[in-house]
């Protein structure tokens, strides 16, 4: 074999090809990640059998290149979260057997995330059941923003990048103008995110103490307040507003301790139940949430202002695929929670 045929051999074993298909409910999210890149977001047809039961062709073909699939992990239409999932799991078999050289799931939102742990007997841990299946799917890599907790990284077997959400709602608490910020954080876990929200605000902290009745999901009860709110514009941070009555209990706390405004930013809008109600007529001034997840009509309110991420995941995107540090694009901000 001649030296140009060696050569050409080895420059198609090295050359990569970048693709981006997504599930149907991250859509409009998937295609402005691929504007920010300068590529066409791929096509995969995707159906329902009579029975429910989800079929994905793609396209194009896949053969050979650098895959990434996103998926919004929620409601969706008509269909569950569960179904989303099922339907990124699918998307990732048919791209294994149709060759792609590595698939890389984009789950924004990561569900299934609070259940990361056994907090009481014959529990399961479904956030690391989630990773499994991923990767017996074929999922060489998973990317996500702002995990609920930050073992998860652990769950999957394989590299998994984990974003921030960070820089784009620091920003948008500096755009508030407020020279008497004080970070609250709205339990324990959250003191971390709270304390990088302070160092990069220069802002003082305030943490909640609550109790989580565990034989109840969603229900939490506000008992006190460390650190010093009267008179102060406090900024909660969260990971997520689910059904809103944990953000809007701390609020009311807050208020009642003299607080002169409170202002919400968490990463996933997830606005389940009664949430929409429960933070209009709450006593919070402000909700901010990024685009992680994509809102329904019924879900956007006055109060509410969404902030992109799109910039931020495909810079990550980028990363991954010329095989550079997407650390490096936080400054290690997204190494922990």
């Amino acid at each position: 074999m001649n030296e140009l045929r060696v050569a050409e051999i080895m420059r198609q074993q090295t050359h990569k090809t970048l693709h981006v298909v997504s599930c149907r409910s991250s859509q409009a999210f998937a295609a402005a990640v691929c504007d920010e890149l300068g590529v066409k977001l791929g096509t995969v047809h995707l159906d329902n059998f009579a029975n429910g039961e989800i079929h994905a062709r793609y396209g194009e073909s896949v053969r050979g290149c650098d895959l990434f699939i996103f998926g919004a992990h929620t409601k969706w239409n008509k269909a569950s979260v569960n179904d989303v999932i099922m339907e990124q799991l699918v998307m990732v078999d048919a791209a294994k057997r149709a060759s792609a050289k590595r698939i890389t799931v984009v789950a924004p939102f990561y569900s299934y995330a609070r259940q990361d742990r056994k907090a009481s007997g014959r529990e399961p841990i479904s956030a690391r059941l989630l990773a499994d299946l991923f990767h017996a799917a074929g999922a060489k890599r998973l990317l996500s923003v702002d995990l609920h907790s930050g073992q998860i990284q652990g769950f999957f077997d394989g590299p998994l990048d984990h974003l921030t959400a960070m820089p784009v709602l620091v920003e948008f608490v500096c755009s508030l103008q407020a020279d008497d910020l004080v970070i609250v954080a709205p339990d324990a876990g959250r003191v971390k995110v709270a304390e990088r929200y302070t160092q990069q605000l220069n802002a003082d902290l305030a943490i909640i103490h609550k109790r989580r009745n565990v034989e109840t999901k969603n229900n939490v009860e506000a008992l006190g307040i460390v650190g010093d709110v009267r008179n102060r514009t406090c900024v909660l941070v969260d990971d997520m507003i689910d059904t809103g009555g944990t953000i809007v209990a701390a609020a009311e706390l807050l208020m009642a301790n003299g607080a002169k405004r409170v202002v919400v930013v968490a990463t996933h809008g997830v606005f389940s139940g009664r949430a929409i109600e429960r933070l209009t007529d709450s006593a919070i001034d402000l909700v901010a949430c990024t685009d992680t997840l994509p809102l329904a009509e019924h879900q956007k309110f006055e109060k509410l202002k969404v902030v992109s991420v799109v910039e931020i995941v495909a810079q990550a995107i980028s990363a991954v695929f010329e095989d550079t540090s997407v650390s490096e694009i936080f400054g290690g901000n997204n190494l922990a929670t």
